[in-house]
């Protein structure tokens, strides 16, 4: 056992943690030293969704303690920095274990340090949180969530008084408040004046703007078959209403996965992302003859669509592909209304598809690329603000942002945009599929595919760690035969060019992120996933689609590029 390790241990034997706490981590210290090494070994950080973490006693935990410390600094530095006299923070909570008890805990500790609290009187979606902060003019907001990660974790969010996650240099200034609190100078003692429930009236405003930014002038919306499920997630208290809102009303939700669950019971992950999550959503559809499905993680803040191909057979799309539909259809709508006038831009990530940058130039609509996270994108919203307008903007993780009244991705909003995209494209004799194949004829076909690979513990750490210092100390000269020509190292903030030999700045904040770009248009990304034990690969290819009849036929060739690619890769 690490004697470092052991010590940090030892602490958490004696007040002033509870007697609980103590008599777990005394039987961990004589039973159990491989979770032991694993609850002490690093504390809890922020990454790029917040801080998320496995529940139970530790440092490296989420629990009473660790997020009291949280708690404690941040309200450490609210009295520092905020000069008006009634500070506020808004506080929601999504359906995990816990989640209930933990937004309270947070709630007494911000009351406790004179800070007023709008504690959600229910879970609730994440993006009506940022909404809150927002509307209700509070300084920050905090949600305590994991979004789609396994049922033994939980989490934290932060954000400031734009309605954003906190982002450089303000989320160092406030870790290293964090980091200043002892455990002992928590207090946990709430004050119960100044902690006040919110809940229906703001549920109406946040429905009210959602369908605002949302929709635009569908003919008949009645002409959708929808199918929806929340996964067992906050987005069953919202969706519904903000289907009915805007006249949705063929909508339609799978009753299985309906009741709140927090141990997702009825799926392997409650991840949009992984098929599987779809498998009961698929054969409903097929019963009803359903139009579109929409599915949203446990926190509902992103969004998975599936539509019907031409022959009729349910397609999940990637969220690349949802994106790519959204800012293009927002961009038209836009123009139609006559709103571009030559300021406004859309937000994208750098591991996200560079379709979305043909799609701005199309429309000579500006495209900004940050980091993954929606924290860069709110921040881009953030500067531009009284100089650029933000249409919306997205990352291929299926997460998507409408206007900026919501400074985070908000799965009901885009779950709106999705069935209005989907209402139109049918009055015009097309549909959203179609619309698809559209844009990949007017500008190239797109195809991406993801590959994680989970490595828990400290070995899983170490492991990630030597495959970033491999790829930076051995790069690959050609993918699928095609040499790599440009590489981008987010790291040293140096992209180099190997055709021409020279160097050029990056000018997005560093992260651990390599992007390799082949002389046939491919690219290559891999990265540390900032929320999960994982490193992860991004692959995209492209291909002219001369005619949409041949769809299929390019994206077969595109498929075994990808596979090809993802052999060389040697994973």
């Amino acid at each position: 056992m690490n004697k470092d390790i052991l010590k940090k241990a030892e602490l958490w034997t004696k007040a002033p943690f509870d007697d609980e706490t103590i008599e777990k981590v005394k039987s961990m210290i004589e039973n159990d030293p491989k979770t032991l090494e694993d609850s002490f070994y690093k504390n809890l950080e922020f990454g790029t969704g917040g801080m998320r973490g496995i529940m139970g006693v530790g440092t490296n935990r989420i629990n009473k303690y660790t997020l009291g410390k949280n708690t404690q600094g941040l309200a450490n530095y609210i009295n520092r920095v905020v000069k008006k006299d009634k500070k506020s923070v808004a506080v929601n909570y999504d359906i995990r274990h816990n989640s209930k008890a933990f937004a309270k805990l947070v709630a007494d500790v911000l009351s406790a340090n004179g800070i007023h609290v709008y504690l959600f009187s229910e879970f609730r979606p994440t993006p009506e949180l940022s909404f809150a902060v927002r509307h209700l003019g509070t300084n920050a907001g905090i949600v305590l969530t994991a979004s789609h990660n396994p049922p033994e974790y939980n989490g934290y969010k932060v954000y400031w008084s734009d309605g954003a996650q906190i982002v450089p240099p303000q989320d160092k200034e406030i870790v290293d408040e964090i980091n200043s609190v002892d455990f002992d100078k928590i207090n946990f003692k709430g004050n119960e004046n100044l902690i006040h429930y919110v809940g229906k009236e703001l549920d109406e405003a946040f429905l009210t703007a959602a369908v605002k930014h949302g929709t635009f002038d569908a003919p008949d919306r009645k002409n959708i078959k929808i199918l929806f499920t929340s996964l067992h997630g906050t987005s069953i208290t919202l969706m519904p209403k903000a289907m009915q809102k805007a006249g949705f009303t063929d909508f339609h939700i799978v009753e299985e996965q309906a009741n709140p669950d927090p141990e997702f019971s009825t799926v392997k992950s409650p991840n949009p992302e992984e098929p599987e999550a779809f498998t009961i959503a698929l054969k409903k559809a097929d019963e009803i003859n359903a139009d579109l499905i929409l599915a949203t993680d446990p926190d509902s803040d992103r969004i998975a669509v599936a539509v019907r191909e031409p022959n009729g057979k349910m397609r999940l799309l990637n969220g690349n592909q949802t994106m790519e539909m959204m800012d293009a259809f927002l961009i038209k709508k836009w123009k139609e209304q006559g709103r571009l006038k030559g300021n406004e831009f859309i937000g994208s990530t750098i591991v996200s598809t560079d379709m979305i940058k043909k799609i701005g130039e199309a429309s000579n609509v500006e495209v900004k690329v940050g980091l993954t996270g929606f924290k860069w994108i709110a921040k881009m919203i953030r500067e531009a603000e009284g100089k650029q307008e933000f249409i919306g903007g997205g990352e291929e993780s299926f997460g998507f942002m409408v206007g900026d009244f919501v400074r985070d991705k908000d799965a009901i909003t885009s779950g709106l945009l999705a069935a209005e995209i989907a209402s139109e494209s049918k009055s015009n004799g097309s549909s959203f599929f179609e619309e698809l194949l559209k844009l990949y004829q007017q500008l190239g076909f797109y195809k991406e595919a993801l590959i994680s690979l989970v490595k828990k513990g400290i070995e899983g750490k170490q492991i990630i760690d030597k495959m970033m210092v491999d790829f930076r100390e051995n790069p690959p000269a050609s993918y699928d035969n095609s040499p790599v020509i440009r590489v981008e190292d987010y790291k040293t903030s140096i992209a180099k060019n190997l055709k021409k030999g020279t160097e050029k700045k990056i000018k997005v904040e560093k992260s651990n992120v390599l992007i390799f770009y082949t002389e046939d248009g491919s690219k290559i990304a891999v990265r540390p996933s900032g929320t999960e034990p994982k490193i992860k690969f991004y692959i995209s290819v492209n291909k002219d689609l001369k005619n949409i009849s041949d769809y299929q036929s390019v994206e077969k060739e595109l498929d075994n590029k990808i596979e090809r690619i993802k052999k060389d890769l040697n994973l």
